[in-house]
């Protein structure tokens, strides 16, 4: 890739990080005051997991295999956007809120791109559903875990195919969020779906 394409991907991701933060302050509003007076709560970039890499338990062979830096690594992890507690009951649930571009009328195909939604996907592994279950005081039975996606991704007809497939049966822990002016449809959601996980 030469500078002059890296000067338009740079612009890109920049004016791409910043509707994203645009839209994670609109969610983030929205639950705090609708939070008021309750026993729930909404914290941005919860940090109890920052670290949750770092002990990760490797045997000798991989070990030996791998790059050890000489100082040791002390924070390795993840920072998910939002985190939503039940004081009460001590259970948290993490969020995501994913903005990106897609592919809508009169655009292009290339217009969907970004892997903003495929980056979501993590939450789904074993090993950080096990950490995320912990933290959030949850169930083995529960996903620990919610994703709110918002801008033109949620039109787009290809990039909406492949989050209804990849989150399956699961619809409760994902929500296209494609008016952000109606908190009432996202509020909606939270209160049918995800709720209950909380008491």
């Amino acid at each position: 890739m030469g500078s002059s394409e890296n000067r338009i991907r740079r612009k890109w991701q920049d004016d791409s990080g910043k509707k994203a933060g645009n839209a994670e302050t609109a969610f983030f509003r929205v639950f705090e005051k609708n939070f008021e007076g309750t026993e729930f709560q909404i914290r941005a970039k919860p940090n109890e997991l920052r670290n949750v890499y770092v002990n990760v338990p490797l045997g000798k062979s991989t070990l030996k295999e791998i790059y050890t830096p000489d100082e040791p690594i002390i924070q390795h992890g993840l920072l998910p956007d939002y985190a939503i507690d039940n004081i009460e009951t001590s259970k948290t649930i993490y969020v995501e809120v994913k903005r990106q571009d897609g592919w809508v009328e009169g655009g292009k195909r290339t217009d969907g791109r970004g892997n903003a939604h495929e980056r979501s996907c993590k939450y789904f592994t074993p090993g950080l559903q096990k950490i995320l279950r912990q933290h959030g005081n949850l169930g083995d039975n529960v996903l620990p875990f919610w994703t709110v996606f918002q801008g033109n991704i949620t039109r787009d007809p290809c990039r909406v195919r492949e989050i209804t497939c990849w989150y399956d049966e699961f619809t409760a822990h994902y929500f296209f969020w494609r008016n952000s002016s109606d908190q009432s449809a996202l509020l909606k959601h939270f209160n049918r779906h995800l709720k209950h996980l909380l008491l």
